[in-house]
């Protein structure tokens, strides 16, 4: 999806927010973040969004469980440019839930407006096997209370 398409779409309804200070080791020699270290931004939120939003605990779903959550289609657009110092407002959006599959959308805001922007498609899979599998009943339950079901599309596939 394009960024025309991006601020097409109707306004998401954000469900989980944080804010995060851009560090010295984010940022490029030119003094901006290097684009790569937005991706790993994203995973910390994506942590973030179990453990605190979802109150599942991300290292306990990896670990203890072994379910898996890999990210299978990742778009983006990077909009202005970010500093060492400033604070971005993280927040994320339950686009879609599918039977073994979420899509999310990420919003990173600055105080003079969005950043970056991303939509996220995990999978969820067996750390045993590595084949997908339904998401577990208590991550799908905690996804559709937090979402309210505000727009959330729901299906099968």
């Amino acid at each position: 999806m394009s960024e025309t398409d991006i601020s097409r779409t109707p306004a998401p309804r954000f469900i989980f927010e944080r804010e995060e200070r851009v560090r010295f080791g984010h940022c490029d020699p030119a003094g901006i973040v290097f684009y790569p270290r937005y991706y790993e931004m994203l995973n910390a939120v994506v942590e973030d969004f179990f453990t605190l939003g979802l109150r599942i605990p991300f290292d306990q779903l990896l670990g203890v469980r072994r379910v898996g959550l890999p990210t299978v289609q990742l778009d983006s657009g990077f909009e202005r440019i970010s500093r060492m110092g400033d604070v971005l407002r993280q927040r994320v959006a339950l686009e879609h839930l599918g039977r073994s599959s979420l899509r999310l959308f990420h919003h990173y805001e600055g105080p003079d407006g969005r950043r970056a922007w991303f939509r996220q498609s995990l999978v969820c899979t067996s750390l045993e096997t590595h084949r997908a599998q339904p998401l577990p009943d208590d991550v799908r339950s905690a996804l559709l209370a937090l979402s309210g079901r505000g727009g959330l599309q729901e299906s099968t596939p």
